[in-house]
């Protein structure tokens, strides 16, 4: 069975050592988007130097403190086990506050998935 892997990393400078680590154990890719939680969000509105009716745009063109969300799909359990892990390893418990958040589900059908060709990772 396949699972998709989800970590939303709180601290960015921390995520390079998960993606290594990841790679390390043999995660075939991995997906980073930076991302934001509606808790900042919403912290941002408490700041002195937002005006006083921002429109939601407004506060997404502001500078952000971001998280960054990695997502692999991966073959089995014990991948899954392997990376939960590493991640906990290089993060931290995930327990703690503001570490970080991971969930997996089962995938039920992946298209497109392990294509052979040019390697264009390097590009």
């Amino acid at each position: 069975m396949n699972y998709l892997v989800v970590l939303i990393v709180d601290n960015n400078d921390i995520c390079p050592a998960v993606l290594d680590a990841w790679q390390e154990i043999g995660v075939p890719g991995i997906t980073i988007l930076a991302s934001t939680g509606i808790g900042r969000v919403r912290k941002a509105l408490l700041s002195d130097d937002i005006p006083l009716l921002p429109s939601i745009n407004s506060l997404f063109v502001r500078e952000e403190e971001n998280h960054r969300t990695l997502f692999s799909v991966v073959e089995s359990q014990e991948m899954v086990d392997k990376m939960i892990a590493v991640a906990q390893e290089k993060i931290g418990s995930l327990e703690d506050p503001q570490s970080g958040f991971l969930f997996v589900t089962p995938v039920s059908q992946v298209v497109g998935w392990k294509k052979t060709g040019t390697d264009k990772s390097q590009d």
